[in-house]
This record gives structure tokens, C-alpha cells and sequence, in this order.
């Protein structure tokens, strides 16, 4: 559990006025304190075996117990595409299949079951009330009414109070956006849980393999899955140990090897 003002440092008098004259000092306290966030294993228990075996889990705050006791239809329909998606040889060997054919698949199984993409804005309205002078014989003033609109990040899947995307192999800054958007949202009192389905590294070693084995040539095979600067595992979990989050419980699936069905 994070320490509700960041740094244990702010305790102390002394201390705390050392941070005021040292400001990146605090900086510094702040991050290392971030980074002690612990990641529970709650989905150990919610989710059945069978899916288990096939992905790997994290989260943080006791998220697959949140996303259970809250919200049972969606996740019940989290574990039944889940069970249902498997990954195949052609989305790691064929040219392009890396990038959209998997993520697309996938989301259309949320869409058969009733989720939606959405997006949130934000709608600010500021009302100047001004106070009537009666001596100038004003009774009332009409307020005056300004609106300023942000559009929001958009959100692959929605149901109910739940947030999902699938960021199967984007820029890793796509997860950045996702985790401020869950925040967000959390903070805003419209979700429950944040879950974010990546890939695990170990996939790269798969795709050579099969690549190899469908007669690739070893320079392309060697390319399957190569960028460093994409969304997965290793990405994802510094993240969530540093409680970008925020309050908002964080629940992550991640495709392996496992998941792959050969064919």
C-alpha cells in the first residue's frame, strides 16, 4: 500500500523542511516509494483453472476479486473469451498478422458479447454570478456562462463499470494512456476496474520457431516480434508497480505460449 502522502519523509520537521530546500530530493523519495507497490494474486482464486493454464495474470488492489464481486456478468464474459480466443501460428508468421489481425479478432469476440468502444469527455462550465448594484436601479444580472469541452481517450471495450484493452503489440506508450485513462475514469467514479490484455516476451521465441519451421528464411524469422519499444509483459509490469494506477485496481492478462494452438 502506497503511504497516502508519497513520501515518509514529510513526517519530520526537519526533514520536511530539508525536501522544501531539495526538491529533487523528494522527487527521488517519491518514485522509490511508487515503486513498493505489491502486486496480489487474487486471480488465482476467481479464475478457473483451465484459463489459468493458458495466460498469465497480475494485478494490483485485489483486482480479479474487485472485478468479480462487482462486476459478475462481464466477468464472466472476460473468462469465456479467454477460453474461447486462441492464439495461432498465423498471428506471429504472417506478414501484418503481428499487428492488427489478433488485437481485431479479439475485440470482436467483446463486441458478440456486448461491449462497446467508448469515450469519455469532459465538459467544464464556468458560471460567473455577478452581484446587482442598486444604486445603477440592477435588480439581477444575467450570469455569465462559459463551457469547455476535452475529448477523452478512447476505450476498446466498456461494459457496465469496466475498462478493457487489448494492446497486443502498439507502442508501449499506449499503455501510458490506458493506465492515465483507468485512473481517470476511476477517480471520476465511473469504473470499477481497469484490464489491459498484452503479450508475454517469450512469444518472440514461438514466432522463430514457427517461422523456421514454416520455411522462413532466419534474418525474417529472427524479425517475429523484435521491436523492443512494444506493448508487453516486461512493459507493463514496472507500471504497475509504481501505481500509475493510482486507487484504481489493475487487473492484466497476458497471451504466452501457452495460449497457442497449433494450426
Amino acid at each position: 500500500m502506497l503511504p497516502r502522502h508519497g513520501c515518509k519523509a514529510m513526517r519530520g520537521g526537519f526533514e520536511w523542511l530539508a525536501l522544501c530546500l531539495l526538491p529533487s530530493t523528494l522527487d527521488l523519495d517519491c518514485r522509490c516509494s511508487k515503486e513498493t507497490m505489491d502486486l496480489t494474486q487474487s486471480f488465482e482464486h476467481c479464475f478457473p483453472s483451465d484459463v489459468r493454464k493458458r495466460y498469465l495474470f497480475a494485478e494490483t488492489r485485489n483486482a480479479a476479486t474487485v472485478f468479480a464481486a462487482t462486476n459478475p456478468d462481464a466477468f464472466e464474459q472476460v473468462v469465456d473469451v479467454l477460453r474461447n480466443f486462441h492464439l495461432r501460428t498465423s498471428d506471429l508468421i504472417t506478414p501484418g498478422g503481428q499487428e492488427s489481425d489478433l488485437a481485431a479478432r479479439a475485440n470482436r469476440m467483446f463486441r458478440e458479447r456486448g461491449w462497446r468502444e467508448a469515450r469519455v469527455d469532459t465538459l467544464i462550465q464556468l458560471s460567473l454570478q455577478r452581484t446587482p448594484l442598486r444604486e445603477a436601479g440592477e435588480t439581477s444580472l444575467e450570469p455569465i456562462v462559459t463551457e469547455t469541452r476535452n475529448e477523452g481517450y478512447k476505450v476498446d471495450n466498456f461494459r457496465d463499470r469496466v475498462a478493457l484493452d487489448m494492446e497486443w503489440n502498439a507502442k508501449d506508450g499506449n499503455l501510458d494512456r490506458d493506465i492515465g485513462a483507468y485512473r481517470s475514469l476511476y477517480d471520476a467514479a465511473l469504473i470499477d476496474i481497469g484490464v489491459l490484455i498484452t503479450r508475454t516476451l517469450d512469444l518472440r521465441d514461438l514466432g522463430r520457431r514457427l517461422g523456421l519451421e514454416a520455411g522462413m528464411p532466419t534474418d525474417q524469422a529472427r524479425r517475429i516480434l523484435n521491436t523492443t519499444t512494444t506493448t508487453n509483459r516486461e512493459k507493463l509490469l514496472p507500471r504497475m508497480t509504481r501505481g500509475d494506477a493510482g486507487g484504481c485496481p489493475l487487473l492484466a492478462v497476458f497471451i504466452c505460449p501457452a495460449t497457442h494452438t497449433p494450426g
